[in-house]
């Protein structure tokens, strides 16, 4: 019995180490970020291979350009529409998390509350589905409300597939720890604005800007800059202005009014 509690020990700690050294070796290079520009990205290859798989033609629009050609508009906007207190975290914004995890328990009852009072009308019969605090377990939805940070947003974009799964977030979280350690708030935004998402094949501010302003970031107007950040989060369907205009039109007022509040502060990050 103890030979083979001894060998199977041993297989758990040669896998271990496989892994360990399988993350060793395929952990990205993330101090070369601070003078490399990134040409693409995991996020922008994934499209790529997508169109490639559907058997399109793959579209890849990108111009680097560096933040000081980046109206402050847009640098605002963005972080007004995705992380206003990018200054002040580390790389996680710790009150979003939690008001993002309250949204998600309160979603969650209301299902369960809703799923409860179907079953008591399927069945004819009268019950008190409200959940009691002191023994209810929450069936947890997906977060509806986004609490994610620019530096994590550009630690998945960067580097990580598009699967979620808890090993996933614990790569994301390592590389926003290492990303927000080795960079500057100032590299780590323009390399966000660089990268992300805004359109079918287009990537980054400047390319955005020529596509739907045909001008280039540095010209953009207040409210252009806040068009665009209002397209951030999903700029191929939700956020899309060809499919749903007024939807993003009403996110960037919002984002207007918030974008008096950002003060942009790069001296000592």
């Amino acid at each position: 019995m103890w030979y083979w509690t001894k060998i199977l020990f041993l297989i758990f700690i040669g896998a271990v180490a496989v892994w360990l050294a399988y993350e060793v070796l395929t952990f990205p290079a993330i101090s070369r970020l601070k003078t490399e520009n990134p040409g693409t990205s995991s996020m922008i290859e994934y499209r790529l291979s997508e169109a490639r798989a559907e058997g399109k033609e793959p579209k890849k629009f990108m111009i680097w350009t560096p933040i000081e050609q980046i109206n402050p508009n847009l640098q605002r906007a963005v972080l007004a529409g995705e992380d206003s207190h990018f200054f002040q975290h580390n790389g996680f914004d710790w009150d979003a998390i939690q008001h993002a995890w309250d949204e998600a328990v309160d979603e969650g009852k209301k299902q369960d509350k809703e799923e409860c009072e179907a079953e008591a009308k399927a069945a004819n019969v009268k019950k008190d589905c409200t959940p009691n605090p002191d023994d209810w377990i929450p069936s947890m939805p997906s977060f509806k409300r986004g609490a994610s940070t620019v530096t994590q947003q550009l630690a998945k974009n960067l580097f990580l597939s598009e699967d979620r799964n808890f090993l996933r977030k614990g790569h994301e979280a390592l590389y926003t720890y290492f990303l927000e350690r080795d960079l500057t708030k100032k590299r780590i935004l323009e390399i966000y604005l660089n990268v992300i998402e805004w359109g079918d094949g287009v990537y980054g501010a400047e390319a955005a800007s020529r596509t739907y302003f045909k001008k280039s970031a540095s010209d953009l107007t207040k409210e252009e800059a806040a068009f665009l950040s209002a397209m951030i989060p999903s700029p191929l369907n939700v956020f899309n202005p060809t499919k749903n205009r007024k939807r993003v039109v009403r996110r960037q007022k919002l984002i207007l009014r918030g974008m008096n509040a950002i003060k942009l502060d790069y001296s000592d990050k």
